[in-house]
């Protein structure tokens, strides 16, 4: 990014920032931190070090709170009425909440904060907005919980746009589907469109590593044989959580296709293999480096030399939970494009709230209890046909996420209305407090 594309600066609050990926590729899009806030102190501290860098690059001094730790939600670290009209609000807020490899728990999981960054938009009033998460949010589990979230920014005047992308759409070698949530005001999102990835072949594992793999001193032949198996897309690196054991590449199915790749997963190396190197105990090929999988993660080219701090399974973590910094410099690009009003201004689909979860909106808006049938028929009153097994598997999803209450009818039926959606967006008494504080050791 060129002196002259940053003469009016974007200004970026960032939360949930990580070790910053996201805010690399946000940087190289054209926008400028503000605030990152971040909880684990080994990302922050690899956070701080790297942007204070890249900073003091551009010729901007560097605020003294640029990065402020701890939890995102907590008042004390933070205000967001504090930064009212910023350019974007951007966030990877916690993923197991919604991951499909997990429980699934949303609104009942002390981590999620997808909503409260929802609330965090309506009180700082940001120009644009941008979340991503796992694919698991955009699933028939969550309609309900993302129905509410939109409906929320519609309220407030936000015209929003959602999207599943994948990372190895954009130069990143590994499979890594992320739920992508991005909102601006009504003036600059007929100029928002979704960035198209990279063209041509993908990157693979070898284009990505293959030389620090031979860099212990590995020969032609040995890098060409590996590499022969690694010329392929590598499955999603997993960053784990402090509720577990040390880092490996992920469950039984990644580590399996690891192996395919050439790479023993079991856990990651401290250097390179050296001359002569071969597998023990069973093991497809040599571990990856964190040097490897920061690579793998998007942190190659322009978005190299970012310094990590921590040992190596904190590295690991750091960069295994982080978004790949080429697919945010596309997002930043769009809605840096977006905010400059540039392009040919487009029809909104989006500008009315659209409906992810029908049984949602039919109990959100009758006045009264109603039973299966009742919503069939509303249903069908809408143009949505939906058997009675669908209808009970929404309901059932519904009462995760919110107080589904219910009243039994003379005819022995169940009658249901919607109460409260159940997620954190603040509330002082709410549950999420005590289970955070039980749990904040291990929360990453």
């Amino acid at each position: 990014m060129s002196a002259s594309e940053r003469e009016e600066p974007l200004e970026v609050v960032e939360i949930c920032a990580g070790a910053g990926g996201q805010s690399l590729g946000l940087h190289r899009a054209g926008f400028t931190h503000r605030l990152a806030v971040e909880l684990d102190p080994q990302a922050a501290l690899t956070l701080d070090k790297n942007l204070r860098r890249l900073l003091e690059e551009d010729g901007v001094e560097a605020p003294t709170g640029l990065v402020e730790v701890g939890d995102v939600a907590d008042p004390e670290v933070w205000k967001p009425e504090d930064h009212p009209g910023i350019a974007l609000l951007a966030g990877g807020v916690p993923c197991p909440p919604f991951s499909i490899a997990g429980k699934q728990l949303g609104t009942s999981d002390e981590r999620d904060l997808f909503a409260w960054a929802i609330e965090a938009c309506g009180r700082m009033r940001p120009k644009a907005l941008l979340l991503e998460n796992v694919r698991g949010l955009s699933t028939n589990r969550f309609s309900g919980y993302r129905q509410a979230v939109l409906d929320k920014l519609h309220d407030l005047g936000y015209i929003a746009f959602w999207k599943v992308l994948q990372a190895s759409h954009f130069g990143v070698p590994q499979l890594r589907p992320r739920f992508v949530l991005v909102a601006l005001l009504p003036e600059y999102a007929p100029y928002f469109h979704w960035p198209k990835g990279t063209p041509g072949k993908p990157t693979t594992v070898a284009d990505a590593i293959a030389d620090l793999m031979a860099e212990k001193g590995w020969d032609e032949e040995q890098v060409t044989d590996w590499a022969k198996k690694a010329s392929r897309i590598a499955p999603t690196i997993v960053g784990g959580s402090k509720k577990h054991g040390g880092a490996d590449l992920g469950p039984t199915r990644a580590k399996k296709a690891w192996a395919a790749l050439g790479v023993d997963a079991m856990g990651v190396a401290d250097h390179a293999p050296k001359p002569g190197f071969q597998p023990e105990n069973g093991a497809a090929g040599p571990k990856l480096t964190t040097a490897m999988v920061a690579r793998i993660q998007g942190w190659r080219g322009e978005f190299g030399g970012w310094q990590f701090e921590g040992r190596k399974t904190a590295v690991y973590r750091q960069i295994g939970n982080a978004f790949p910094p080429p697919v945010a410099k596309a997002l930043g690009e769009a809605i840096r494009d977006a905010l400059h009003r540039k392009g040919e201004p487009q029809p909104l689909v989006e500008a009315s709230s659209p409906v992810h979860d029908p049984v949602y909106k039919v109990l959100k808006g009758s006045t009264r209890p109603l039973t299966a049938e009742q919503i069939i028929v509303k249903l069908a009153a809408d143009g949505v046909a939906m058997d009675q097994p669908e209808v009970e598997r929404r309901l059932n999803h519904l009462g995760h996420d919110f107080e589904l209450e219910t009243a039994e009818r003379k005819s022995g039926q169940l009658a249901y209305s919607l109460g409260a959606f159940k997620a954190f967006v603040g509330q002082a008494d709410h549950q999420r407090h005590n289970l955070f504080n039980q749990h904040r050791a291990r929360i990453s």
